[in-house]
């Protein structure tokens, strides 16, 4: 079997057919490098690409070498400091060891660098996770055109001409246009026959012969292909139905949200985002926060506008079933929603909110998940206590206390339904 491998260099002398293989061959390895990076990467810079190191005997391939028999003296090329019979010292215990370690001490693991573009990380950054309810795709409003064909039209590009119309068109016109000479003709011809059939002709009509001649003059002179027979392919630009999504991003910032919760807050709702763009081409934002009273607000004012009092979930939820109602109705929209809040809330609040969240929002969204931030050694909340009940699919509550914790938390939301 005959194998051909394409180097040819793409730009900065790199070829991307042996890219392409080496991260295919080492897929493995070079998620768990990004999932280490993940803990320790801003949230800002998380699609932008970047280094991974993986540890060479991860990679290492089995290769022929020589034996280790016999005496062998050589020196090899590009040796600028060692003459042939010299004696190296050898070296002391762990020395030459590098690698990881860095100091030159102990056992360090030798690493290859590798750099990933952007798309390379995202792609492997999101390769298992996949969009919950996938068959239930919404294609929504207008946002893109593109061309399609609208039949053929008489004028247009030389590249457009569509041939076999054009021809048919030609011979359309050759048959319509000759047919009545041709009726003639033959019908001249038949009687100019008849008459130099018969025993003692008279004459032969010297009118009729050129009548002959005239009709098939005629028919020579209809041409093979006209200007009227072109027919050029026609394209029209349409609009074309993109599937579109809205994210919900429901907050608590009662006095109870302090700044490292909000921040939590910041990177799930961060990285749901690049999640949902890569897997819809329009995705909206709405931004509601809540204490008592619910507002929609912008991203400034969502994460860096302090609020004081208590904690209502249920205006928020509220305020999040009257702009879909409004502005993005689920028969043009998938709608996704993600609240985060300490579960602070008192009273008949949390059975109420989850009431709503169960006959009004679940039905129409396509997933819904609840990250309750709580203190540290804080027991399950009313409020979450109240959002455990619910038994739709669709539904997912988890805890995040730890920034290292919120990459799990979206891989375990989202994982890759199986068929």
């Amino acid at each position: 079997m005959s194998m051909i491998i394409d180097r040819r260099l793409n730009d900065h002398n790199k070829s991307a057919t042996n890219r392409e293989r080496f991260i295919r061959r080492y897929k493995d390895q070079l998620k768990r490098a990004i999932d280490g990076m993940v803990s320790d990467r801003s949230i800002r810079d998380m699609e932008k690409g970047g280094d991974v190191r993986i540890p060479i005997k991860d990679i290492s391939e089995p290769a022929f070498r020589h034996g280790r028999g016999g005496d062998r003296e050589m020196v090899h090329p590009g040796n600028r400091t060692f003459n042939q019979g010299d004696r190296i010292a050898r070296p002391e215990s762990g020395a030459g060891r590098g690698g990881e370690g860095g100091s030159g001490q102990g056992d360090g693991t030798d690493s290859f660098e590798f750099s990933l573009s952007r798309e390379e990380f995202m792609k492997l950054f999101f390769d298992d996770l996949e969009l919950p309810r996938l068959a239930r795709t919404i294609t929504g409003s207008v946002a893109e055109k593109k061309l399609q064909r609208a039949g053929y039209t008489r004028h247009g590009a030389s590249t457009n001409l569509a041939v076999v119309r054009s021809l048919r068109n030609s011979l359309a016109r050759r048959i319509a246009l000759r047919a009545g000479v041709r009726r003639r003709y033959h019908e001249a011809k038949a009687e100019l026959a008849t008459l130099s059939m018969e025993a003692n002709p008279v004459r032969l009509d010297q009118l009729l012969e050129l009548e002959i001649a005239d009709y098939r003059r005629r028919m020579a002179q209809v041409p093979f292909l006209d200007e009227i027979d072109l027919r050029y392919r026609h394209r029209i630009t349409v609009p074309q139905p993109i599937t579109q999504a809205v994210m919900f991003c429901l907050m608590d910032v009662s006095a109870s949200m302090d700044e490292q919760k909000k921040d939590l807050a910041k990177r799930f709702y961060t990285l749901l985002y690049l999640f949902l763009s890569r897997k819809y081409a329009k995705v909206d934002v709405i931004f509601i926060r809540h204490t008592e009273n619910a507002e929609e607000v912008d991203e400034e004012r969502f994460f860096h506008d302090p609020q004081t009092g208590g904690t209502v979930v249920y205006s928020a939820l509220e305020l999040m079933h009257e702009i879909m109602q409004a502005r993005y109705p689920s028969s043009s929209w998938n709608i996704y929603g993600a609240q985060v809040s300490d579960g602070d809330a008192f009273g008949a609040d949390p059975e109420k909110s989850r009431g709503f969240l169960e006959t009004a929002l679940l039905p129409w969204t396509r997933y819904y998940a609840y990250i309750e931030v709580p203190d540290l050694l804080t027991p399950l909340s009313t409020l979450a206590s109240s959002y455990k009940r619910i038994t739709a699919e669709h539904f997912a509550m988890r805890e995040v206390r730890e920034r290292r914790e919120i990459y799990p938390v979206l891989r375990d939301l989202f994982k890759r339904e199986t068929q």
